[in-house]
């Protein structure tokens, strides 16, 4: 008989983006290992997009648990004038130039007022709902996975009034995620969040993170050297269709959010001396953004000359997105450039990895995104100021795309198969 995990997530189908996909994607193959997914989800929760197609891959035998949440956005809204099905952005991307006051004192009240985050208002209905769940239903594990960190509110409460050893899966940091200095807090809003994020810490029987480099910060944090790296991964099962045919011009994709510290200036820089260089490159140029871009990066790409080449997608299903990551030349990774981005992996990695075209990675080159690009062979790192070194790697690849060869030998990718990490978090659990 399998052993019952009960997953606490905010995100789930409908909800689309990059939230949903870890868990998503990990429950589709802990039965083969012998747990039993029970996924505790919110009811109409405010999500930045929606993916009607993921709902087909969520399994006819996984449990699914609703309780409604009521969340601040429509005040939000009316605040800073957005329209009332606007959908709201993490991660500090505005689609739009915004009013500079009203973003700021909304800011401030996110930061200060909502703690651990504008879902906080979901954590007594959900202690209430479990509790009585738990009552009569036996689990083996909980797994709370943030952000939102009221994820893991949830869970704290409910490991104190039940014995069951408790998970806290971390796909993003608390207090060292990369725009926590931008939230405006006063020092009292500070402590509180280091408070609870020590309390979470303390008290889960168990914590794992997304990359080494957070690995580490929350060991700093807790004291604790037992700190578990189950990475995030593609779903090969994404992949098994037919490769589709390539790209006839020399097509640059970045799929997925890119706020304004991820605009990747350099590049834009190179590729604008380049089309003016080279009559064979400015003819055969495309720049394809699908997801949500700050305004910033689109006036970056203005003032470089390139609006002409570039196509923005707003969003597009996730089954729609992996043919396009498969047909294009030169898949483009930029890592957030702040002082904290050493642990940064985002999820588009892997599957980019899965695609087997060339990555540019745009970023620290001697942190944790770098690391999996060279023991993999499937891409080049370029520090955020190396003109040189992106010019020479875009040369690289378009004179390649000329000869219609491909410069990519990747290894090793197997290993952040979601099948081959559910193996890896079910072990863990039967460790517990």
């Amino acid at each position: 008989m399998n052993k019952k995990v009960l997953i606490i997530s905010y995100y789930w189908p409908p909800a689309g983006g990059g939230g949903v996909q870890r868990w998503l994607k990990m429950s589709k193959y802990f039965s083969s290992f012998g747990w039993a997914p029970i996924i505790f989800t919110v009811d109409q929760g405010e999500v930045p997009v929606e993916d009607k197609s993921l709902i087909n891959e969520v399994p006819d035998d996984i449990e699914v648990l609703k309780v409604p949440i009521w969340e601040p956005y429509d005040l939000y809204k009316k605040f800073t004038r957005k329209k009332k099905g606007e959908k709201i952005y993490s991660g500090f991307i505005n689609e739009k130039k915004s009013n500079n006051f009203t973003q700021n004192i909304s800011v401030f009240i996110r930061g200060n007022f909502f703690i651990p985050d504008a879902r906080m208002f979901w954590i007594r209905p959900s202690i209430k709902y479990l509790n009585k769940y738990l009552s009569t239903q036996k689990v083996d594990v909980i797994i709370s996975t943030g952000p939102p960190h009221t994820t893991h509110r949830i869970a704290y409460y409910i490991k104190k009034k039940h014995d069951i050893p408790w998970v806290a899966d971390f796909r993003d940091p608390w207090t060292k995620i990369d725009f926590y200095h931008q939230l405006k807090l006063t020092k009292f809003s500070d402590g509180l969040h280091k408070r609870m994020e020590k309390q979470v810490l303390s008290t889960a029987t168990k914590i794992v993170t997304v990359s080494w480099s957070w690995a580490k910060d929350f060991e700093q944090i807790s004291q604790r050297n037992d700190i578990q790296v189950i990475t995030n991964g593609y779903d090969p099962q994404d992949f098994n269709s037919p490769k589709p045919e390539l790209n006839s011009q020399f097509t640059i994709c970045h799929i997925g959010s890119m706020n304004k510290d991820r605009n990747p200036a350099i590049l834009w820089s190179v590729l604008k001396d380049l089309t003016n260089e080279m009559p064979e490159f400015l003819k055969n140029l495309k720049i394809v953004l699908i997801g949500n871009v700050d305004h910033s990066i689109i006036k970056s790409i203005q003032d470089n000359n390139l609006s002409s080449y570039l196509e923005k997608v707003d969003f597009l299903p996730h089954s729609e997105v992996i043919p396009i990551l498969r047909a294009a030349r030169v898949l483009l990774l930029p890592i957030n450039n702040t002082p904290n981005s050493a642990g940064v992996l985002p999820g588009k990695l892997y599957e980019y990895m899965a695609a087997k075209r060339n990555i540019l990675c745009i970023g620290p080159p001697d942190k944790d995104a770098a690391r999996i690009l060279r023991e993999t062979k499937s891409g080049t790192i370029h520090d955020y100021t190396d003109y040189t070194g992106v010019k020479n790697r875009i040369l690289d690849l378009f004179n390649a795309f000329q000869r219609n060869e491909n410069l990519l030998e990747s290894i090793n990718i197997e290993q952040y198969s979601r099948k081959e990490l559910a193996k890896k978090y079910t072990k863990f659990l039967e460790s517990l």
